[in-house]
């Protein structure tokens, strides 16, 4: 079939947009039988030098409230009738990670992004992380915008 996706990527990190993007990836993985829907979050690490990253325990809970974020999404996918899915936490800076390394950690064949996330002060400064993977992705991208 022709413009069938294997792996659909959906990027995460629980704002709005990302929420929207998530509920779109499992329209798309359910139109795409067999399809693995690869549900990934970035642990931002870019203001990691500047604060030192705060504290070890500080770590562990941004890492604990990460996977309870992916597998809260992994459970509704299932729930939805996505009967493949696969949760990827990494950490780094997301747009770099999202648009340049991604290969790395999975072949996708579909992105599917938010129009914005979390970071406003990062995107008004230097871009967003959408703005990136539209840029440097090597596949298909589909930016979910808000329904208003």
């Amino acid at each position: 079939m022709a413009n069938h996706y294997q792996n659909i990527v959906v990027a995460v990190d629980g704002s709005k947009q990302a929420e929207l993007a998530f509920r779109k990836s499992i329209d798309v993985a359910l139109r795409n039988t067999d399809s693995t829907l690869h549900i990934i979050h970035v642990i931002d690490t870019s203001f990691a030098t500047t604060v030192d990253m705060l504290y070890d325990n500080m770590v562990e809970l941004v890492r604990e409230h990460s996977q309870v974020l992916l597998d809260t999404y992994k459970t509704q996918a299932n729930e939805a009738g996505v009967k493949n899915v696969n949760t990827i936490l990494t950490k780094g800076v997301p747009k770099i990670v999202l648009s340049k390394h991604l290969s790395d950690l999975v072949q996708a064949d579909l992105i599917i992004c938010g129009s914005t996330g979390l970071n406003a002060v990062e995107r008004l400064f230097i871009g967003s992380s959408t703005e990136a993977i539209t840029r440097h992705a090597k596949c298909d991208v589909l930016v979910v915008r808000t329904p208003e």
